[in-house]
């Protein structure tokens, strides 16, 4: 694995991260969500993006004063650095506290793309 994000990835990652950033004062809290659960898998396999992933997470939890998700994020944001640097992550985990922090999960297709990107 290279430790460079290739540029496509980058690209999806920061866009996913920015209009989740937008959803919000929207009023579309579901659509920002979404958006951060597509920038975590995508994150995973570096550590400064994967841990930036869950502070948006906790951002968003603390502003919606949902206390269990803040709880989780607190300890994803953690672990995240670490799971990264050494390779041990759950492939395709949305990094949502409503899912087991150590549960692997389909990567959907269009991401899956994204993510082969850094094998070549």
């Amino acid at each position: 694995m290279t430790r460079q994000i290739p540029r496509p990835l980058a690209e999806r990652l920061n866009d996913d991260r920015h209009e989740s950033r937008l959803a919000v004062p929207a009023g579309d809290v579901d659509r920002a969500w979404a958006l951060l659960e597509e920038a975590h898998v995508l994150s995973q396999p570096w550590a400064g993006p994967h841990v930036g992933v869950h502070i948006d997470m906790l951002r968003l939890a603390w502003r919606t004063r949902d206390r269990a998700e803040i709880v989780g994020q607190i300890l994803r944001t953690l672990v995240a650095g670490p799971g990264s640097l050494t390779g041990r992550y759950p492939e395709g985990n949305t990094g949502r506290a409503s899912v087991p922090a150590t549960q692997p999960m389909r990567v959907p297709d269009e991401l899956r793309h994204l993510l082969e990107l850094r094998h070549g």
